[in-house]
């Protein structure tokens, strides 16, 4: 058996070591357009704002280890067509030009994704950045390492966006965020817990809400940014404005699609096309709260279904037992956690529903660092089954995220909450857990 897989990032990575555990005598070979592999892109904001200082630790992969495991990878060479009729690719080696031809029994789409660059007036000058691979992170990271770039905006306040922006205020940056939504995190929070972080940003760096960038002025290099309500002086800006499946490739082969172009598989990780597999954050993810298929970009997501289809394109037959979205991130001195599904979600999928709004501390008042914490839970009207839950607060208010996503995975009810045993020490709870107690007021 022939197995190519595109792309040698989480998904394409994943599938190729589990596929090569599960039929050693398959030939393995990846195609990656990059010269780097398995890369995280996840740690690039801490990178940059100095949290470690090797960006080898961003690769868990080298070439050479595929190699040694018998795996073939061929890096800097670009697919540039697909026949699926005659099973063959036609690939451009970056490195020489020349274009060379490939078969396969079995083919992974693992292509993943691209920043959304919106169009903006001089987006070719200078210290104009996204930041989504490695080289991205050495240039910004270069450039920030002048003093005299002192001015940094981002445009975008998703998880990305939030993230860089804690890092650079660490590095005594002057920042200033551009949302054009009324509120940060829109698609993953709810707006009682959005405005607590909003909150807390507003403390460390300057926010501009429901505004939109129009454009940028200088010579060579970014001097200032234009929106609709005003022109500020920049010395490098970072768009984070989201991604979107790298589509180029499979866009004309009759693959079926969402609209943003991410590849619609069955719970096998397969296509509509016979021996087509996708993953990664090309690819979409069925959803076990709405039954949906959804895009979720997160490398949780990219590894599993990576896989379950690494084994299935063996000759296996393993099910992605689906997604809950969850995540969370660190935005200065607040943590902030989701799972599931928001109140928004419930309301656009018609779910009759009921919440919970809970306001606590994250443990007891005489251990030296305790915070506040909001909970908001929500859960079937009529089952009371968690549909999802989201936490903002200070010190361990994320990982309680973990609890929820167990118990929608789980399928408990909202008032199993009130007595589930939750440990408590004065450093990390208290005696009755913020869970406990959102599990008590809904019943």
């Amino acid at each position: 058996m022939k197995i190519i897989i595109i792309g040698a990032q989480a998904a394409g990575a994943s599938a190729a070591a589990k596929a090569k555990r599960i039929n050693p005598n398959a030939t393995i070979r990846i195609y990656e357009k990059s010269d780097i592999v398995s890369f995280g892109a996840c740690g690039l904001p801490y990178y940059i704002g100095n949290h470690f200082t090797d960006a080898n630790e961003m690769i868990s992969r080298t070439p050479e280890q595929f190699q040694k495991d018998g795996i073939e990878i061929k890096t800097r060479h670009e697919v540039i067509s697909v026949d699926v009729k005659q099973k063959k690719l036609l690939i451009k080696d970056l490195n020489n030009g020349e274009n060379i031809e490939d078969s396969f029994d079995k083919l992974l789409f693992a292509v993943g994704a691209s920043p959304i660059i919106p169009t903006l007036a001089n987006d070719q000058l200078d210290n104009i950045f996204t930041l989504r691979n490695l080289y991205d992170g050495l240039a910004i990271k270069e450039a920030l390492s002048k003093p005299e770039y002192k001015n940094i905006i981002i445009v975008g306040a998703g998880y990305i966006g939030l993230e860089i922006a804690e890092s650079l205020v660490a590095l005594k940056k002057k920042v200033k965020l551009i949302q054009l939504d009324n509120r940060v995190l829109v698609e993953a929070f709810d707006e009682q817990l959005t405005d607590i972080i909003q909150e807390n940003i507003e403390q460390h760096c300057d926010l501009h809400l429901q505004e939109s960038v129009q454009g940028f002025v200088g010579q060579d290099k970014v001097t200032q940014v234009i929106t609709n309500k005003g022109q500020y002086p920049a010395d490098l800006v970072i768009i984070a404005t989201g991604v979107r499946p790298n589509s180029q490739i499979y866009k004309n082969i009759g693959i079926n699609t969402l609209n943003n172009g991410a590849i619609i598989t069955d719970d096998l990780g397969r296509t509509n096309i016979t021996d087509i597999y996708a993953a990664g954050d090309c690819a979409t993810l069925f959803h076990k709260v709405s039954q949906t298929k959804v895009y979720i970009p997160l490398a949780t997501g990219a590894n599993k279904l990576g896989k379950i289809v690494g084994e299935n394109i063996a000759g296996g037959n393993c099910q992605f037992p689906g997604t809950l979205g969850t995540s969370a991130l660190r935005v200065f001195n607040i943590e902030a956690g989701r799972t599931g599904i928001t109140e928004n979600e419930a309301i656009k999928l018609g779910i009759p529903y009921k919440t919970v709004l809970v306001n606590d501390k994250n443990h007891s008042n005489y251990v030296e660092g305790q915070s506040p914490v909001t909970a908001k839970l929500i859960y079937h009207a009529e089952t009371r089954k968690i549909l999802g839950g989201q936490l903002v607060g200070g010190t361990g208010s994320a990982l309680r995220i973990n609890v929820l996503a167990t118990a929608i995975w789980s399928q408990m009810k909202i008032d199993e909450l009130t007595m589930l045993d939750f440990l408590y020490a004065p450093p990390f709870s208290r005696p009755w857990d913020i869970l406990n107690i959102a599990g008590s007021i809904a019943k």
